[in-house]
């Protein structure tokens, strides 16, 4: 589709994908075309980044890498469980109907 691209995964809130999703909605009625999520987003980031100095830009972006240093900190100190070895039926026992 385009002469670059890249494909990334993104994991979002779900309340901001049913956004997105409404905001798709509107625009496919009113420009009668059919749009979908990966256009909204697109068109998000694109006019996202022709704002690099947008202060409500900045604080929101500054409050997402809090928000994932707290995550990441907190399950560092969380103490894992010790795992249990995963256990497999040998071929005999599973033949045999053991």
């Amino acid at each position: 589709m385009f002469e670059r691209e890249a494909r990334v995964l993104i994991i979002l809130p779900s309340d901001l994908v049913d956004r997105a999703r409404g905001l798709a909605g509107r625009a496919t009625i009113s420009m009668k075309l059919p749009v979908s999520l990966q256009i909204v987003f697109r068109a998000l980031i694109e006019e996202g980044l022709k704002r690099p100095t947008n202060p409500e830009l900045l604080a929101n972006v500054s409050r997402q890498a809090e928000t994932v240093r707290r995550i990441r900190s907190e399950a560092r100190r969380r103490p894992t469980a010790p795992q249990q070895p995963h256990r497999r039926a040998s071929r005999q026992q599973s033949r045999s109907g053991a």
